[in-house]
Parts: C-alpha cells; sequence; structure tokens
C-alpha cells in the first residue's frame, strides 16, 4: 500500500509573479483573487489539494517587498511567518536579466533560523525542502531559460528547480508531482471535498476587491480595503429554491477625492464593480447574491493599528 503524503505548502516570491495564479491552477478552481498590479494578495490564503497520493495544504502568501506602511509591514510578516511553519516551499520567479535586492532578500530567508533560535538544524528554515519554480516559461527561449537556472541554483539548496506556466498549465503535473514526492508522511487534514477553509465573507470581500483592483485607476487599489457588513440569507417558502444572501459591503478608502472615482458618474463605476463581483461569487459559491455596496472615506488606514485590526489583518486572522 502507497504511504500517504500531506503537508503545508507554502507559495513565496515577489510582487506579481503569479502565486496566486498557480495555486489556482494547482486546486483546478479559483479561490485567491489575481490582479496584474501588485501587492494584490494581503493575507494568508490557505486553499487543499487531495489526490490518491496525498492532500497540499497551499498558503499563498503576500508579496515580499519593501514595506512603507504598517499593512504593508503585517503582508511582509505574514509571509516570512509562514515560511517557518511550512513543510514544503515553492519559491516563484518569472524571467529576469539580473537578481533582484527582493530576491536576495529571500533567499537569506530561507536560510534563517526561526524565531526559536538554537543550534539544531531542526529549526532552520534551510532544512525545510525547498522547490525553485520558475514561472512564465512560454514567454522566454530555452537559452534563455537555461541561463535563469543556472543563475538562481546555487543562491539555495534547492531540491528541485521547475519551470512552468501557471497561466496555461505547462508542467503542471510535474510540479504536482514534486510536491507530494517531497511532502512528508501524514494524515488527511481536511475532508477531500474541501478546496479552502476561507470563510464566504472573507471570499465575497476579496472579489469585490479584485474588481475594484481590475477597473479602478493604478493609484487607488492599494488604498482601498473592502469589509463586508451584513450578509445574511433571505428566507424561502421552499426547500428546493436556491440560497439567497443579501450582502452588504463597504470599500474603504484613503482619499476623499478618491471617492467619487470608485462611486463614477451617476454611480456607474462602484455598480460596475458590484455586477462583476456579484456574478462571479454566484458561480463559486452556488447561491444567489444581491450586493450593495458603498464608500467610506478612512485617512490613512493602511497605519492605523486599530482600522488594519478591524478590516483583519492581524497576526493571528490568518
Amino acid at each position: 500500500m502507497s504511504t500517504y503524503k500531506s503537508g503545508f505548502v507554502a507559495l513565496i516570491g515577489r510582487t506579481n509573479v503569479g502565486k496566486s495564479t498557480l495555486m489556482n491552477r494547482l486546486i483546478g478552481q479559483k479561490i485567491a483573487i489575481t490582479s496584474n498590479k501588485p501587492q494584490t494578495t494581503r493575507t494568508r490564503i490557505r486553499t487543499i489539494l487531495t489526490t490518491d497520493e496525498g492532500q497540499a495544504i497551499f498558503l499563498d502568501t503576500p508579496g515580499i517587498h519593501k514595506a512603507k506602511t504598517k499593512l504593508g509591514e503585517y503582508m511582509v510578516n505574514t509571509a516570512e511567518r509562514t515560511v517557518a511553519e511550512s513543510d514544503l516551499i515553492l519559491w516563484l520567479i518569472e524571467p529576469s536579466d539580473y537578481i533582484g535586492t527582493g530576491d536576495m532578500h529571500i533567499a537569506e530567508i530561507l536560510g534563517r533560523k526561526t524565531e526559536h533560535e538554537t543550534d539544531s538544524a531542526e529549526t532552520t528554515v534551510g532544512n525545510i525542502p525547498k522547490v525553485l519554480v520558475i514561472n512564465k516559461m512560454d514567454t522566454i527561449s530555452r537559452e534563455k531559460l537555461a541561463e535563469l537556472i543556472n543563475r538562481y541554483k546555487d543562491l539555495c539548496d534547492f531540491d528541485e528547480i521547475v519551470p512552468i506556466s501557471a497561466l496555461k498549465g505547462e508542467n503542471e503535473d510535474v510540479l504536482k508531482k514534486i510536491i507530494f514526492k517531497l511532502l512528508p508522511e501524514g494524515p488527511m487534514y481536511y475532508d477531500e471535498d474541501e478546496l479552502t477553509d476561507q470563510p464566504e465573507r472573507q471570499i465575497v470581500a476579496e472579489l469585490i476587491r479584485e474588481k475594484a483592483l481590475r477597473y479602478l485607476d493604478d493609484e487607488i487599489p492599494h488604498g482601498i480595503a473592502v469589509a463586508i457588513e451584513k450578509m445574511k440569507p433571505r428566507t424561502s417558502r421552499r426547500q428546493s429554491d436556491t440560497p439567497f444572501y443579501d450582502i452588504e459591503a463597504s470599500i474603504v478608502c484613503e482619499r476623499d477625492s478618491h471617492k467619487g472615482i470608485i462611486i463614477g458618474k451617476q454611480g456607474a463605476m462602484i455598480k460596475k464593480i458590484g455586477t462583476a463581483a456579484r456574478l462571479e461569487a454566484e458561480a463559486l459559491l452556488g447561491c444567489r447574491i444581491n450586493i450593495s455596496l458603498f464608500v467610506k472615506v478612512k485617512k490613512d488606514w493602511r497605519d492605523s493599528s486599530f482600522l488594519l485590526k478591524n478590516y483583519g489583518f492581524t497576526e493571528d486572522a490568518d
């Protein structure tokens, strides 16, 4: 009888290298929001892949970057803490002509001891199996890919180096085989039909934020948060009726000038955001939804410990 493998797999890397896209691809369904804007992922998102070989629990982390706000510090701390708590690390990079300071910092993290500093090798992040995942392999030649592998291979003691295309699924099966090869023996932590432990309120909030990221000007998205104020099911006379939820959510921004842009002329922008989020949330959650969106201005909320906690950015929130 084959050995059952299970464990926690951290996806780390700089901002906007495709970590959420890869995680969605590996589990076969969109759970984490994606965007072409950096720092889209703000908290640790947990998803589950269950196969006959085992169960991999993926931990999608915020991109590691130079923090400029308390929110940024929270995001970087979340990513670094996740690394130390994992059974396997997937370091995702994309093609570049040089190794930047961000990747050098990640290489340093991967060789660092945990907060329980001892001389034991068992306490080092460097002792956790690591895979270098080169994303967007479809955008470069074989010669460039070989150069990239040669440039990164000595930064860490990698167990494997795998080129992939998270968007197109190239080498997806190869990466899955490597994941289950490197995971330790273990139990099934979640029911086999579970895909995520994210609560529905958080999923809906993130979908609203994703649509705002897509439709709003570049300078606005970093300064917004989404808070679900109410999420209540409507009572139905028949058990056979599709569940229906009424949701009230606030898009929080930092400036009065941003509020008008988010609302748009005669409410066109906020309606566009709400409609797109509703359609995707209904498909994902298998229910009907009515979303009412409001806009609030909270100046400098990204540097307010009180407001960050209110919006779920706490050390134990993920």
